[in-house]
């Protein structure tokens, strides 16, 4: 039993009391919370800003770092290249690329993206900033509404963007030439567009260029307009004198593409997009074309020496067309070999004549609509052709057609493919035989001979010069000093005899014009002299006349005052008494 004792009592225990201990955050947590904050807001934000991911495939990977090369639009970063891995294969690069989230517009079906590098090309130089910073990726937006995570990259910069204002065309062209993208193309010598693309045409027999004509330029593109290759500079040397023509130092160097409209053209209305026009050689080739173009052949048989595909062809001194093919052929009958010429002309270019043939109902139903009937038309009035010389000083030939009314009649064949027409020889090749017969007969002269006579000649002038020397010379020599010797005895005696014989003379002609002067008394007794001979010859002769007519007064007499009987004296002795002058 418990033990009892005398202590006071104890009070009983009371409820413990559980104190709570107070739970303290030390400012040691805060940094990893914070951070762990901040890492959150960045993880959020990152997920914000991540766009779409694509995958865009090059030719080589050149430049291009994973996690380093950079994607921009304008200079500005819209993504970065996150791993670059070759194609399945093996011909290409994958290089897959991490868009910002403002860069969705970039997965369009028809965005570009290409590599910007340091290029030399039609454009210029570009690219010149990477040789510091390194290649980076440049991304064009498209326009679809559809989107792609694949893409094949560009090796080119695209010439132009998808907002860029203008209008696009197609040219085509027998060959490309020294043209290329980016390629100028010129209005009035006034950069207005580009070339953007060429390629093969369908059929491998040309070139099909696509060009872009910048806005507000692109309305001077009518269906009227013609193009030419304007690459380089241009030297043509004819008739006129050299001519030197370029667009531009540009062109020059990367080649270039220059149109205008006629002159003539009535069209103002804007050629629609993507319409096709024929890219011409050069500027006289386009301003020659004119409508539909036609293929003919031409049949020379002389040597066609200095004539170029390219020449134009005339028709009374006007281009209507150009040289396209020179071939040759061989004939079976003349067994040679003609000269196969083909080119093509514009018949629009006849004019007024070309218009009223072809618009009269009357002449196409006659005609029964048949191909060539025009040209058929011009050979039976006498249409041919000839090669003639468009410079002596280069010898290049161009085709000059004309109408000739004294041409021999040809048969034409008006359904043959191509229509051929009849040539003529060219006026210089007639010369040209001319001159050959004309050497011929100057070969056949026997100049041989002739120099053998001429030496013959020469060797007997040449003994009688000496003969001359030895013989006649000496004696000539003599006779001039006799000469000498009988000339200076004249001058010694006869000269002055004959000047004293000459006083002399003088005198006596001043003594007889004295004598003879008016008032002299010698003048006036021959004066009285002459007229006593003048009256007595007077007397004589009318005696003899009255002697004529009366013989027989030399028997009777002169009877006046006693007359015999039945005498009766004749009237004309009574007048001729009468007249007689009286002493």
């Amino acid at each position: 039993m418990p033990e009892h004792s005398n202590s006071p009592p104890q009070p009983a225990p009371s409820k413990p009391v559980v104190k709570r201990r107070r739970v303290s955050v030390s400012w040691v947590w805060a940094v990893p919370i914070v951070a762990a904050a901040i890492g959150i807001s960045m993880l959020i934000h990152s997920q914000k800003q991540v766009g779409p991911k694509i995958t865009v495939t090059f030719l080589t990977g050149d430049g291009l770092t994973e996690n380093k090369t950079e994607v921009r639009y304008k200079n500005v970063v819209i993504g970065k290249v996150t791993t670059i891995t070759l194609h399945e294969d093996r011909s290409r690069v994958d290089v897959a690329i991490a868009l910002v989230a403002s860069a969705k517009p970039f997965a369009a079906s028809d965005s570009r993206f290409w590599v910007v590098r340091p290029r030399i090309g039609a454009g210029g130089i570009s690219g010149l900033d990477t040789l510091f910073s390194g290649a980076f990726i440049g991304a064009e937006a498209g326009e679809a509404t559809n989107t792609q995570d694949a893409f094949t990259g560009l090796e080119n910069p695209p010439p132009i963007t998808f907002r860029e204002q203008g209008t696009r065309y197609e040219l085509h062209s027998d060959t490309l030439g020294s043209l290329d993208i980016g390629s100028g193309l010129y209005y009035r010598r006034i950069l207005v567009g580009q070339v953007v693309s060429y390629h093969l045409s369908p059929d491998g027999k040309g070139v099909d260029l696509k060009l872009f004509v910048n806005a507000p330029y692109d309305k001077f593109v009518t269906a009227d307009t013609r193009f030419w290759n304007a690459s380089g500079v241009a030297v043509n040397l004819g008739a006129d004198g050299m001519k030197i023509s370029t667009e531009s130092l540009a062109a020059i160097l990367a080649g270039g593409i220059a149109f205008v409209e006629p002159q003539y053209s009535t069209s103002v209305e804007q050629s629609k997009a993507d319409a096709k026009f024929t890219l011409f050689v050069d500027q006289s080739a386009a301003e020659a074309a004119n409508g539909a173009p036609h293929y003919i052949r031409m049949r020379f048989d002389q040597p066609l020496r200095g004539l170029a595909v390219g020449a134009p062809v005339e028709f009374h001194g006007v281009s209507i067309g150009q040289v396209v093919s020179i071939d040759l052929d061989y004939d079976l009958v003349t067994q040679k070999f003609p000269t196969l010429v083909g080119a093509v002309i514009y018949p629009n270019k006849l004019g007024k004549f070309y218009q009223a043939i072809v618009s009269n109902p009357v002449v196409i139903k006659a005609e029964g609509g048949k191909p060539g009937w025009l040209l058929a038309k011009l050979v039976e009035q006498g249409l041919r052709a000839q090669a003639k010389t468009g410079s002596l000083l280069t010898g290049q030939l161009y085709v000059s057609m004309d109408i000739e009314p004294d041409a021999a009649p040809v048969l034409f064949d008006f359904k043959a493919q191509p229509l051929e027409v009849p040539t003529i020889e060219g006026g210089f090749d007639k010369l040209q035989d001319q001159v050959q017969a004309t050497v011929e007969k100057i070969s056949k002269v026997p100049f041989d001979d002739i120099g053998i006579n001429l030496n013959v000649g020469l060797l007997e002038a040449r003994k009688t010069l000496k003969e001359v020397n030895d013989s006649l010379l000496p004696e000539f020599d003599q006779t001039l000093k006799e000469t000498n010797i009988a000339v200076k005895q004249i001058s010694d005696t006869v000269l002055p005899e004959l000047h004293d014989t000459l006083v002399e003379t003088h005198k006596t002609m001043a003594l007889t014009s004295d004598i003879l002067a008016e008032d002299s008394a010698p003048r006036q007794e021959v004066g009285e002299l002459i007229d006593e001979t003048a009256r007595t010859v007077r007397s004589v002769r009318v005696l003899t006349d009255f002697l004529a007519r009366h013989p027989e007064a030399l028997i009777r007499g002169r009877v006046k005052d006693k007359q015999p009987d039945g005498y009766q004296s004749s009237p004309s002795y009574s007048r001729d008494i009468e007249k007689e002058p009286k002493p």
